[in-house]
């Protein structure tokens, strides 16, 4: 990394980026091809790391061994000086190995391409689309396979491995796009020989439809007629919830669910003694999408713990970890808790009792309408043993009683 006159280690600009990039990019063409490009392309934000959060999403969810088949390709595309300085210096200071051994490539479109002059370039759609082209034809050569992720993405852990597992399963089957989400253009994956074509279809109609619309038309084209969706789903976006204050300041306010048929998940805060990786966050075990929580390893009396803003009475709890294929990174040993009587600065239930026991990493039970599930502040997942390895929450659903509802909806 370049040095200042005080010997000390500086950030590099931009220009030195470029330099940076044509020495590494000879190390890259030396390379094989590897089996897969993940490709990136991002601009300014509201969350200026949302691109930080994703990259260590996509490293930590992948094992060395399936690193070495990976390129990971991140298109930085806006002509933000001081966004560029800023990303590129926090990219290069957390991923400098990466970076080092070819994995990581940074690029950025000639300068002409952002300026005011160009027609396009004050229409986002239009911008999308083009930044798009401009990271398709950059990653042709790269790989056999081309993965799109956006740039707030959480990657589900072994995701490389499943990826290889459904493309094999496929065999010699026609098909152009598979998709390992349902959200947008996220988790798409393409035959790099396709990309050059893609990229052109984009640059045809940049301003038609956005990227995720005009991938249905271009995978018809090459005779796909149906969209092909590869369950479970390994990838999933960054949710925008509001943080609180609480326990080892992880905590979050979840919105209920409007379905009436439940999960319910009243609003509440989440916390945990357990390692936070700085992406997969605590409360994202209690949110009624895809995400999840996920940490290395645990000991006995770790806890994951739902808070409730408000006393509830709860019919029904399911806490599933693990992951949907094989059960990896289940709890082994452990038991679902609820608690009462919450009291304290940050508050904190002062009584609990045993609902049930994990079964292969499970629980889903009914709760006696009399008893445990009345007036029930606290729900926790305790560890009983100590777990190498990692652990994976993939959620936490809580049903609330009819009547609780109806009185909560009168009141409002």
């Amino acid at each position: 990394m370049p040095q200042g006159r005080d010997g000390r280690r500086r950030d590099p600009r931009p220009e030195d980026w470029q330099a940076l990039t044509t020495k590494y990019m000879k190390t890259v063409q030396r390379r094989r091809k590897t089996w897969l490009t993940v490709g990136i392309s991002s601009v300014p934000g509201p969350d200026r790391r949302a691109l930080l959060y994703t990259l260590v999403s996509l490293f930590r969810a992948s094992a060395r061994a399936e690193q070495k088949r990976v390129t990971v390709l991140v298109h930085l595309a806006d002509s933000d000086r001081a966004w560029l300085q800023e990303t590129v210096a926090r990219i290069s200071s957390l991923f400098r190995s990466q970076i080092l051994a070819g994995q990581l490539l940074l690029i950025h479109a000639p300068p002409d391409a952002y300026s005011a002059d160009r027609a396009w370039s004050g229409d986002a759609l239009s911008r999308q689309n083009v930044a798009h082209a401009f990271l398709l034809s950059f990653a042709t050569r790269l790989s056999h396979y081309f993965l799109l992720l956006e740039d707030n993405a959480v990657c589900a852990p072994g995701f490389v491995t499943r990826l290889r597992e459904k493309v094999g399963r496929t065999g010699p089957a026609p098909w152009a796009l598979l998709e390992f989400s349902n959200l947008g253009f996220l988790g798409k994956l393409l035959r790099s020989r396709d990309l050059p074509l893609l990229a052109h279809f984009l640059l045809l109609f940049p301003e038609e439809k956005p990227l995720d619309r005009l991938l249905p038309h271009f995978r018809a084209l090459l005779a796909q007629d149906h969209a092909i969706l590869c369950r479970p789903f390994l990838f999933f976006r960054r949710g925008s919830y509001y943080r609180a204050n609480g326990g080892h300041g992880h905590a979050v306010r979840a919105a209920p669910s409007r379905a009436p048929s439940g999960p319910h998940n009243p609003p509440a805060a989440v916390f945990t003694d357990m390692e936070v990786l700085g992406v997969h966050f605590p409360w994202q075990a209690y949110t009624l999408d895809e995400s999840f929580f996920w940490t290395r390893n645990v000991s006995a009396g770790s806890h994951l713990t739902v808070l409730l803003n408000r006393p509830a009475n709860l019919s029904r709890v399911q806490v599933l970890t693990g992951t949907i294929v094989d059960g990896t990174y289940a709890l082994g040993s452990g038991r679902v808790e609820l608690g009462y009587e919450p009291e304290g600065t940050p508050q904190h239930c002062t009584s609990f009792a045993t609902l049930g026991r994990f079964l292969e990493g499970q629980l889903d039970q009914e709760v006696p309408r009399k008893g445990l599930g009345l007036g029930v502040s606290c729900v926790r997942l305790l560890v009983s043993a100590r777990q190498a390895g990692g652990l994976l929450v993939r959620h936490i659903y809580l049903w609330e009683e009819r009547a609780g509802l109806r009185r909560e909806a009168a009141r409002r």
